[in-house]
């Protein structure tokens, strides 16, 4: 009897698998986001391609939207104030750039939390003490650093270039975004807590160029994709300077094994 039993249940249980297996499923409903999602645009700047170089007008122009923009909400977490000259200021302006702003210190005399003028060798400073005022003043969403953010995204900087150009688009018909959110069909969910960041004539570039959305868009990743790859032009002429040695090598090589081997007869 036990071993009916057994039996039963196996037979039953091999046919739901292959009821399970055999019997045609109804198809899943597709996701709206994923339909709606974007892949970024293609950009190219100065710098693309394994011989490009950074245009430092454009660094500059970047680096102002940053901190006209972007550094209200952002921190820049991995760059000192001496970096900047690496983008072209001199050392006067960048300790101008830095006695902007202050930093936490310490009192020598007291040893009591102070604040005093930014100096080159300091980081810049961080928008929020901490991850929980941050939310606090963002409707709960975090601002992520943008030291990396080039690095840290797939394609960042046609990423980053869609996300801050992407906001004019309005949601089809019918797809409702949440309260405190907006659209953005570059955001990995279409809707992002940040509002549109730039705007036309937002800011006054130092050089006269004219501030429209595209062109601080690009500017600004520029200025981004250096502050996460400081070192891409010593890098790309270090390998450069590689492949020379190299080719070099092999060809002297290939003259010492002809000279070695010339009176040999096969």
């Amino acid at each position: 009897m036990v071993r009916l039993i057994g039996m039963a249940i196996g037979a039953i249980f091999v046919f739901v698998l292959a009821w399970a297996a055999l019997v045609p499923r109804e198809a899943a409903a597709p996701d709206p986001v994923k339909l709606l999602h974007k892949e970024p645009r293609e950009v190219s700047f100065a710098h693309s391609g394994p011989f490009g170089t950074f245009d430092r007008a454009q660094l500059q122009r970047g680096f102002a939207v940053y901190k006209q923009v972007c550094s209200a909400c952002h921190g820049l977490y991995h760059i000192h104030f001496r970096n900047l000259e690496d983008i072209g200021f001199s050392e006067a302006e960048v300790k101008a750039i830095a006695a902007e702003y202050e930093v936490p210190a310490i009192d020598p005399n007291t040893g009591e939390a102070i604040t005093r003028p930014a100096i080159p060798s300091d980081k810049w400073p961080r928008p929020f003490p901490n991850e929980t005022a941050a939310r606090a003043a963002n409707n709960n969403a975090y601002p992520p650093d943008l030291s990396l953010i080039i690095k840290a995204r797939k394609n960042g900087e046609a990423y980053v270039y869609s996300l801050l150009t992407g906001y004019g688009e309005e949601p089809p018909a019918g797809f409702e975004v949440p309260d405190g959110l907006n659209y953005n069909p570059y955001f990995h969910s279409v809707n992002i807590a940040m509002a549109q960041p730039l705007m036309v004539d937002q800011i006054e570039y130092a050089d006269g160029t004219k501030a429209t959305v595209d062109q601080m868009a690009k500017d600004v990743t520029a200025f981004l994709r250096w502050a996460a790859e400081p070192e891409l032009e010593r890098r790309r002429q270090a390998g450069i300077a590689t492949l020379i040695f190299l080719a070099i090598l092999t060809v002297l090589a290939w003259l010492s094994y002809r000279r070695v081997w010339a009176g040999v007869q096969h």
